[in-house]
């Protein structure tokens, strides 16, 4: 038992340790609470139950390119991918659109996806650098340090927006798609409440980048926010894991053994097999309907009880592992080591490829040249994509990418000479200059733009394999857009010398879409995770003389208090159940006291102290509304639930003098 006072908040708290484990139980991310009383059990198998929903919609917001797909709870295993996006490959059926939105020079919402890529590219030069065109934006809520509600994306001309404005846009076009087709379905108004709504997420992402997403999803009218459970936030590799326990042996390729599958023999030319074995599934696009089994797939037959295997989403963006045990016989799933990844999706090869253009005809023209010519910075970059997309280990031939005309131009009025003399001068020896306006990449040189990228996905690979936890993994999925890449693949399978089959499923690009719309329909499906990280709150405790170091003790009213001390809620890599809590109390320092605040810390560290040891960083605030609840007791003890087993953090709070519910909110965008 911990007894402590937080001088700063003017709040007293305890806690109790049961088994060495902390409990509580809560449901908020946000605002919003749940008014029915707390469970005083440790686990609350019913961390999703709520309305009854008609429709799941999952919305996969990835960095390059984003859909959504959804199925009716009535049938299940019939997945319905999104209409066909206009503009695009001509003659190609597109399930995704790129992550690209445009906005009019007064920054209303014009176009998203391909629409936007489009209208922009035919802009007029002088007109398109009024417009505000963004692209690759979902990175930004990985990389900034203090995202907050305020954060800010810079636009291809340079000028700035709100980077809630813009998610906000991109999700109410979705609604707004997904709620046309399901009306004209019904051949009625289709009504959104009775709509749950997904939202993919990396799961290497923190608190603060989840808690934006749904505070986007707010914005742009997907969901109200006091009805919050009607949004589920799913992670990517979960996602994926789930649909593939799914599959069939004909909905997906083994790279990893030596069998023969779909007509084609994979060890003989890695990546060959995904361009063959596309072929007869773009015949079946058109229908946009996946049928998936009711019972665990053929693959799964061979699995017993216990047995792991590692999905690995290689994105746009990031790159996230998730290593799962499988529970039989339901066929739930258990994380058994924290998600882990990092930035190392397959913009990093257009960041290599702006490098070496950089490299060849000099940092400030390519700055300004951005700047300048905006539209057509995109139209070489889109040029770039299709080549990159044509990378092989086997490949002879150049690669040649087309040079815009206003490049060529705007180079020789900013520098005074060609091209092509640029080239020659810059001692890049693998790069010409084709008279036809093209650059002439031969093969070695494009696998070099990959080579940083996938160098940092195999050392984690490595790194993974290495620790206890992860032995005797049967499978390696490989899924995301970035795993259709034959020199990944090929990467992959020479780290791992056959330790484990490397399975990647057809359409791989749409597994995490597909597995987002089986999560919304049963969310417990992953019954354990870990957290990623060690989060807590500090408090004070009784100075102990030889425990306690002298410069934290705090005399007050004759007692001594040790200060700073962090107490643990839960631990990094610790297995948290689905639905299990962590209880504290907290008593109002005055009974006047209306709002009660308390700072959440967190570190990646597992033993934590103080909350002033290094690596230990204020996280979130957690907010206790106790208005309406006054009473006549001397003490108000306010009994805070938190659960931690959740793709999100919630909280729950109650009054034990009244049972009445107090308003909890955990807010981990506050600056």
């Amino acid at each position: 038992k911990t007894q402590g006072y937080d001088l700063k908040e003017g709040v007293w708290g305890r806690g109790f340790s049961i088994q060495n484990k902390w409990h509580i139980s809560l449901n908020v991310v946000d605002s919003s609470f749940l008014s029915s009383p707390p469970q005083q059990n440790d686990t609350d198998s019913n961390a999703h139950t709520g309305p009854s929903f008609i429709v799941v919609v999952a919305v996969d917001f990835g960095t390059t390119s984003s859909g959504y797909a959804y199925a009716f709870t009535k049938e299940p295993e019939c997945i319905h991918t999104m209409r066909r996006w206009e503009g695009g490959d001509p003659g190609v059926s597109n399930q995704k659109t790129p992550t690209t939105i445009l906005l009019t020079p007064d920054r209303k919402f014009h176009s998203f996806g391909y629409a936007a890529r489009d209208f922009y590219h035919d802009l007029d030069p002088t007109e398109s650098k009024h417009w505000l065109y963004l692209e690759k934006f979902k990175m930004k809520l990985h990389t900034t340090a203090n995202l907050s509600i305020d954060t800010e994306l810079h636009a291809a001309n340079g000028k700035r927006v709100k980077a809630i404005d813009i998610f906000a846009y991109a999700l109410a076009f979705f609604k707004e798609q997904a709620l046309k087709e399901l009306s004209d379905q019904a051949g009625a108004e289709f009504d959104n409440t009775n709509i749950r709504w997904v939202i993919t997420v990396p799961a290497i992402w923190k608190m603060p980048a989840k808690q934006f997403m749904r505070e986007a999803a707010y914005k742009a009218g997907l969901v109200p926010r006091d009805t919050p459970e009607q949004l589920i936030i799913s992670l990517e590799p979960e996602a994926a894991s789930i649909y593939c326990r799914k599959l069939r042996l004909h909905q997906m390729i083994d790279i990893g053994t030596k069998t023969t599958q779909n007509g084609f023999s994979p060890n003989e030319n890695v990546g060959a097999g995904m361009t063959q074995a596309k072929e007869p599934v773009r015949s079946k696009r058109q229908s946009r309907t996946f049928l998936v089994e009711n019972v665990i797939g053929e693959l799964w037959s061979e699995l017993e009880e216990g047995d792991t295997y590692v999905v690995v989403d290689c994105g746009g963006g990031t790159v996230d592992l998730t290593v799962h045990q499988i529970q039989l016989p339901e066929g739930h799933l258990k994380e058994l080591y924290k998600a882990s990844g990092g930035p190392y999706g397959s913009i990093g090869i257009d960041y290599e490829f702006e490098k070496l253009l950089c490299k060849i005809f000099g940092p400030d023209f390519i700055d300004q040249f951005k700047i300048k010519r905006p539209a057509a910075w995109v139209d070489l970059m889109i040029a770039f994509e299709s080549r990159k997309r044509a990378a092989a280990p086997d490949r002879t031939n150049p690669l040649n990418i087309n040079l815009p005309f206003s490049f060529i131009d705007y180079y020789k009025k900013f520098r005074g000479h060609s091209v092509e003399h640029a080239l020659r001068k810059s001692n890049v020896d693998f790069v010409k200059w084709s008279s036809q306006g093209m650059l002439r990449m031969n093969p070695d040189a494009m696998n070099a733009l990959f080579k940083p990228t996938i160098d940092h996905i195999i050392q984690h690979l490595t790194d993974l394999f290495d620790k206890p936890e992860v032995c005797d993994i049967k499978f390696l999925f490989l899924v995301g857009g970035f795993a259709e890449s034959p020199l990944l693949q090929q990467a992959v399978q020479n780290m791992l010398h056959g330790r484990s089959r490397i399975i990647i499923p057809h359409d791989v690009g749409l597994t995490i879409l597909k597995g987002a719309v089986l999560f919304g329909l049963d969310p417990s499906v992953i019954k354990v995770r870990r957290s990623p990280l060690t989060y807590g709150v500090g408090v004070l405790n009784r100075y102990v003389e030889g425990k306690h170091p002298p410069d934290k003790m705090l005399v007050k009213d004759g007692t001594r208090w040790c200060t700073d001390v962090f107490d643990t809620f839960i631990v990094c890599d610790q297995s948290v159940a689905l639905g299990e809590t962590v209880k504290r109390s907290y008593t109002p320092a005055k009974p006047s006291q209306q709002v009660i605040i308390i700072h959440i810390y967190c570190s990646e560290k597992e033993g934590v102290g103080f909350i002033s040891e290094p690596g230990v960083r204020k996280c979130g605030t957690l907010r206790l509304d106790v208005t309406g609840t006054e009473t006549s007791a001397a003490r108000r003890e306010i009994q805070t639930h938190l659960q931690f087993g959740d793709t999100e953090i919630r909280a729950m709070a109650v009054d034990v003098a009244t049972s009445r519910t107090v308003k909890a909110s955990i807010d981990f965008l506050a600056q």
